[in-house]
């Protein structure tokens, strides 16, 4: 029988273990928290130059032989910094799992930064995933459990986007719902597969002082396939004519603006379902409202 392997607890003091363990090199740096902190993943920094990444639970281990190896790949094609691995630390009685250190790239994430242009961003934005997606794929993961299924269909999410329209119940526009998702699983990717990114939400986008898109992180859910998921930012992050100069840019047909909306609804409805806070049901809500109230298919 599969038992699951609890997640571990992480903090400074494990981090600065497991470096004196296996990289002496980097031993008595500081190790300093990043706030925020991901889900997938905690990380630290480590000195002035470095950091640690740690997956938090066994189901996001793939990702870390998966960014050793595509993101030494992909760096080199892209104009904007993207995590360059410098080492690849092992399982310990401590930590189960393996760990990555990587070059601190500097910048904030855009959901912290000032106020920002949306529509220079959403430029800045669709420029970085046309020339990822025109990057020959090579041997670069085909969608699949390793990427949550993102760059396959959204149709792998059928059940739950009923499930929660069920459960939601009143609370939605329930015909609205199965309108644009209907729209969604009635078009298919229908050329070769090419990368996407798998997770272009505000956290994984840095900006500099100027407001412009500094570096794209967090290639976890990376692969190749349909790279319709990576249009997701255009309802959840952009206004209106930020996500128009958006589409321009990023130039895909209304199949995949169509299967973007789907998985922009998708992600809405699951965490209306699993939502805890007023404050994260109430962002949830306008995500979903913007992808019903979207005419642009």
């Amino acid at each position: 029988m599969h038992t699951e392997v609890p997640r571990p607890d992480i903090d400074a003091a494990l981090v600065e273990r497991l470096v004196a363990e296996q990289f002496p090199e980097w031993a008595g740096l500081p190790v300093d928290e990043v706030d925020p902190q991901g889900w997938d993943n905690r990380t630290y920094r480590l000195g002035s130059e470095l950091s640690v990444r740690m997956p938090s639970a066994a189901g996001y281990v793939a990702a870390v032989e998966k960014e050793q190896r595509v993101l030494p790949y992909l760096a080199p094609r892209l104009d904007v910094p993207v995590p360059e691995p410098v080492g690849l630390g092992a399982p310990t009685d401590g930590y189960p799992f393996p760990w990555s250190v990587r070059r601190w790239i500097d910048g904030t994430d855009a959901l912290r930064a000032p106020p920002l242009d949306h529509s220079r961003f959403a430029a800045d934005v669709g420029a970085v995933l046309r020339q990822l997606r025109v990057i020959p794929p090579a041997d670069g993961p085909v969608a699949g459990a390793h990427s949550f299924h993102r760059g396959a269909h959204p149709s792998h999410y059928a059940s739950e986007v009923v499930a929660a329209v069920d459960a939601l119940g009143a609370a939605v526009d329930r015909r609205a719902c199965e309108r644009v998702w209907d729209e969604a699983v009635g078009s298919a990717w229908e050329g070769p597969g090419v990368w996407f990114h798998g997770d272009v939400a505000p956290g994984n986008l840095l900006v500099d002082g100027s407001g412009g898109l500094s570096a794209l992180i967090d290639f976890g859910t990376c692969g190749v396939g349909d790279p319709a998921c990576d249009l997701v930012l255009a309802w959840t992050f952009l206004d209106a004519d930020a996500r128009g100069v958006f589409r321009d840019v990023v130039g895909l047909d209304a199949g995949t603006w169509a299967r973007g909306r789907g998985w922009a609804l998708w992600k809405s409805l699951i965490m209306l379902t699993d939502s805890a806070g007023p404050g994260d049901r109430s962002e949830h809500e306008r995500v979903l409202d913007a992808v019903l109230a979207d005419p642009v298919v």
